[in-house]
């Protein structure tokens, strides 16, 4: 299920110079900012939390995983260069699972890890608040990986729709509109941080049970629906 090789072309292209400079941007961003937060106010356990869930959670992880998923395949489709891959003995399935591990892999390298020193700047994980938001962006980083590498097999402008998607969608509506939390990824590892954090500092309008069956629902079916898109790319190649 796994190709070393297919990870290792995608790794490159997602961790080329400019996508690299634009993967660590955000990252540093939050952990500047945190700093400059802990410097003025002191350690706020509600501060931090307010600040890991409004630019951590709700924008940096879900803006990284638009540039890893459709960073992992979408670029190949568009230049026409995935033909190499599928002219390979190799199953579809086998492409995709590499792809969305390598994209889950780097996810979570750009935004769980950031989240939690970020975290640790702000309260040292006072009431769980940094290690909460952390397995949530670790949680949220496998759904997203798996949607936005749906989204780059299927449109030739998957990061303007995924940027979309994680701006208007996730920071926006998933944040304040009351019907949008339940339909938002945001809010379903929200769920699992509050499980973590205990506690009023980190809330979710989502159940555990209901957000867990959500994540590996979307995860699995986003996965299956990107190798039969993929499979029909090849079908139509080959016709």
């Amino acid at each position: 299920m796994y190709d070393p090789t297919v990870a290792r072309l995608t790794y490159r292209a997602l961790l080329g110079r400019r996508r690299a400079l634009i993967l660590g941007a955000l990252p540093l961003l939050l952990i500047v900012l945190s700093a400059v937060v802990r410097a003025i106010a002191g350690a706020d356990d509600q501060t931090a939390a307010d600040l890991l869930g409004g630019l951590a959670l709700a924008t940096m992880v879900p803006i990284i995983g638009v540039i890893a998923g459709t960073g992992a395949i979408g670029p190949e489709i568009d230049d026409g260069s995935v033909v190499y891959l599928l002219s390979k003995p190799l199953k579809r399935s086998t492409i995709i699972f590499t792809k969305l591990i390598v994209a889950i892999g780097v996810t979570m390298v750009f935004s769980a890890l950031p989240t939690l020193l970020a975290g640790l700047v702000l309260n040292g994980n006072g009431q769980q608040i940094a290690v909460a938001y952390t397995v949530a962006a670790l949680v949220s980083s496998i759904a997203y990986a798996a949607l936005f590498l749906l989204l780059g097999t299927v449109s030739r402008h998957a990061v303007v729709f995924g940027l979309v998607y994680a701006l208007v969608w996730e920071a926006l509506f998933g944040s304040l509109v009351p019907g949008a939390r339940t339909l938002s990824v945001q809010q379903w590892s929200l769920a699992v941080a509050q499980k973590v954090a205990g506690g009023d500092l980190v809330t979710s309008d989502v159940g555990l049970t209901t957000a867990t069956v959500l994540l590996v629902a979307v995860t699995v079916l986003a996965t299956w629906f990107a190798g039969h898109k993929l499979r029909s790319l090849t079908l139509a190649g080959e016709e």
